[in-house]
């Protein structure tokens, strides 16, 4: 038997009643559409601009193996060092020496009942791989104030030399993503850092031999204005038709390093007008810890990653640029793993010094594995190095976040992909937003190199092509037909 169901409203008037909603859900999805389908890298090297040279990458990730051979040989002495998840379970001396061998030579055999172990010397192994195949990722030569002011001349100089040497590296196919970071637009730097932008970004452009970055990133320093990016955008789009360079080449980064950058003068968060004002060349906001903290005028001996003024605006950045598809970047750690003597050729070290040293530099690597830890427990999986003996606690620290859970979140995963293939319906719903983050995590750990797309495959049961797909929903409905 067929119910009349009696309504009021008409159809002329309901489309009158949606069409704003429409209009406005169209604007919401021009504005966040959601996280870019490039993958982010795991951190940003930068480099002084007189410092740059074509083999630098390859240059650091040496640099970076020296140091663990010289403070940390083994795994065992690099887990105890930076404070891996179950080190303090890990052998002391000379067990601990017997047992580093034993992994080396034979790991099936001593991994066997040993999991403190087998994570430890996963860890350092992968992150000594990861220093001989990719050292770094993305480079920044840094004309701010990792390059201090120079005279102009000698700005102009560093500025060509900079460009010869990228078109180099890239001739050379050893250049990563690859940018520059420019003084701020303030009145009395503005015009330095224009022309230091217009003669890199034109040598290489003649230099490159059609080989431009098809990405070239331009960092812009301390921002306080919406108006010092849209002069940036306008530099960038003047210097691309001029060059012949394809519009869009020329990428923004914003340096969130004061506070006018955060909360503008209406007390509003300034990041989206800042992002908009780059006219949709804005790729990134990279925070800066220590111009921050000193612009909220917290003394020098505690400005670092971990105060909670960092946290704050961090948090805003998060809140703010959530689905917008910029990516974060936090900032980076100012203590460096340099050891404190250096003999001089002529003698050698006393065992009082080389302990310092030692206690020195495993110091300085706890902090910065400490730190990244942090960035990444919050969401910013992308961070600053500033040293080469950075790189190996960037990628312990990257690694040991994904790997510590892995296991547990690709079973979650598979539990999830099960229940909603089985389900008519209903509570798969609730369950979509838990398998969307599950997967992610999962591609996170992939595109971290913390584990290879096969290993991914064995854990989660799901093929390259849906864990590339990155769409739990999809893979319910791919299951379902």
């Amino acid at each position: 038997m067929e119910t009349t169901t009696n309504t009021s409203l008409s159809e002329q008037v309901l489309r009158e009643i949606s069409a704003g909603v429409e209009r406005e859900h169209e604007a919401f999805d021009a504005r966040y559409p959601g996280p870019s389908a490039e993958r982010q890298p795991i951190h940003t090297y930068y480099c002084a601009a007189d410092l740059f040279r074509r083999d630098l990458v390859r240059t650091l990730g040496d640099l970076a193996l020296l140091s663990l051979d010289e403070f940390a040989p083994d795994f065992i002495t690099f887990a105890r060092a930076i404070g891996l998840a179950g080190a303090e379970r890990l052998p002391e001396p000379p067990s601990a020496a017997k047992l580093a061998l034993a992994m080396a030579d034979n790991p099936e055999t001593a991994r066997a009942g040993n999991r403190p172990a087998v994570f430890a010397h996963t860890i350092y192994t992968r992150v000594r791989g990861r220093l001989l195949r990719q050292p770094v990722e993305d480079l920044r030569i840094d004309f701010e104030d990792g390059y201090g002011n120079r005279s102009w001349d000698e700005e102009d100089s560093h500025a060509v030399a900079a460009a010869n040497e990228i078109a180099e590296a890239i001739e050379s196919g050893a250049a990563p993503s690859i940018g520059i970071r420019i003084k701020p637009f303030s009145e009395d730097l503005r015009a330095r850092s224009l022309r230091t932008l217009d003669i890199v970004v034109t040598e290489l452009a003649a230099k490159a031999r059609g080989n431009f970055p098809a990405k070239f990133y331009v960092n812009l320093a301390k921002i306080t204005v919406p108006g010092e990016v849209t002069a940036l955008a306008k530099a960038c789009a003047h210097l691309e038709t001029l060059l012949g360079l394809a519009p869009g080449t020329l990428k923004i980064e914003l340096m969130i390093e004061t506070t006018q950058a955060v909360l503008n003068d209406r007390g509003e968060a300034n990041l989206v007008p800042l992002v908009d004002a780059a006219q949709g060349r804005c790729v990134g906001a990279h925070f800066g810890t220590y111009d921050y903290t000193a612009a909220r005028g917290i003394a020098a001996a505690h400005q670092h990653m971990l105060h909670p003024a960092c946290d704050f605006a961090r948090e805003v950045m998060q809140v703010a640029l959530a689905g917008t598809g910029v990516w974060l970047s936090d900032g980076g750690t100012n203590v460096l793993p340099v050891a404190p003597h250096r003999g001089d050729g002529n003698s050698t070290l006393s065992v009082q010094e080389i302990a310092e040293n030692r206690a020195a530099v495993h110091a300085a690597w706890k902090l910065h594995f400490e730190h990244v830890r942090h960035s990444l427990m919050n969401g910013f999986y992308q961070g600053w190095d500033l040293h080469p003996a950075q790189l190996p606690t960037r990628y312990a620290a990257m690694f040991s976040f994904f790997l510590e859970s892995l296991e547990s979140a690709a079973a979650r995963l598979r539990a999830l992909i099960e229940k909603g293939t089985q389900s008519s319906g209903g509570e798969v719903a609730d369950d979509a937003a838990t398998g969307q983050g599950l997967l992610g995590y999962v591609l996170r750990a992939i595109e971290a190199g913390a584990i290879s797309e096969k290993e991914a495959e064995t854990l989660t049961g799901l093929p390259a092509e849906e864990l590339r797909a990155g769409s739990f929903t999809s893979v319910l409905l791919a299951r379902r037909k």
